[in-house]
């Protein structure tokens, strides 16, 4: 036991700061506007640059199809990196993913929460890997890298502050469930908890529409259709961010912690 608290005081103090934590959303655009900004050093794309390269292993032009069949990939990770965070959000409240602040008092342990214990953060990763393959070289680099580190710590900060609070209860959880590489099958028994889907998809509108823009350019290859998409992402956003904050309670929303899990009832 004594060996778990010092990995996990080392663990903590890899963590993100209160800082990072309250305004990470600007830190991911800060990740992603270096990613794409790369295009000025690196101007060749990513799934470009692999498509022909794979060409010139096989001794033949690429064809048309392998082009839009790559970014197909990326639109499917970016939708898997939706799904995912509509499930996990659908257990949680919208209010707490436009929360700066850390919350550990409400915990969850449904959906997939039984088979990761930071499904949002996998997404996350999914989206970078899935966007990424829109930047450049250096730009899928610097997005996958960059969102794998600034999420990790973001992960140490938050679950620091669960050990602090839930103490054996999220040792024993952080026993059962992975922290980021979600297991096939669910290792905890489902408490009965009911997702509200209407509640996930207004949480995570914003992240269905970066997929759509994914999707559009993959089927017609045209640039200019992408960042149309894009924009209309940053509206979305703005919308939902609106009406969760409208709706927001502070009363109710003490307790409630994005990437969290309940003390498990039993490991599978």
């Amino acid at each position: 036991m004594l060996g778990y608290d010092l990995a996990s005081r080392e663990e903590a103090a890899m963590g993100a700061s209160d800082f990072e934590f309250r305004y990470r959303f600007w830190f991911f655009g800060a990740i992603f506007f270096f990613a794409f900004g790369s295009y000025n050093l690196d101007h060749v794309n990513a799934s470009q640059a692999l498509i022909e390269w794979i060409a010139r292993l096989r001794g033949v032009a690429a064809a048309d199809w392998q082009y839009h069949a790559i970014f197909a990939m990326a639109a499917l990770l970016c939708i898997a990196n939706a799904a995912v965070r509509t499930w996990a959000t659908a257990y949680l409240h919208p209010e707490v993913m436009v929360d700066g602040r850390l919350h550990t008092t409400r915990l969850v342990a449904d959906g997939p929460y039984r088979h990761v214990r930071n499904p949002l953060y996998f997404g996350n990763v999914l989206l970078a890997i899935g966007f990424g393959m829109m930047a450049s070289r250096a730009g899928f680099v610097i997005l996958v890298a960059g969102m794998m580190v600034y999420s990790y710590r973001l992960i140490l900060r938050e679950e620091a502050g669960i050990l602090a609070s839930r103490g054996e209860s999220y040792r024993a959880y952080c026993a059962a469930v992975p922290r980021l590489l979600p297991a096939m099958r669910p290792r905890l028994a489902s408490s009965g908890a009911k997702p509200n889907w209407s509640d996930g998809f207004l949480g995570e509108a914003f992240m269905w529409v970066l997929a759509l823009s994914v999707l559009a350019f993959a089927v017609v290859l045209n640039r200019k259709v992408f960042f149309v998409v894009l924009g209309a992402a940053y509206v979305v956003y703005a919308v939902c961010y609106a009406m969760i904050r409208r709706r927001q309670n502070p009363m109710t929303t003490d307790g409630r912690h994005s990437e969290a899990a309940r003390p498990p009832k039993s490991t599978g």
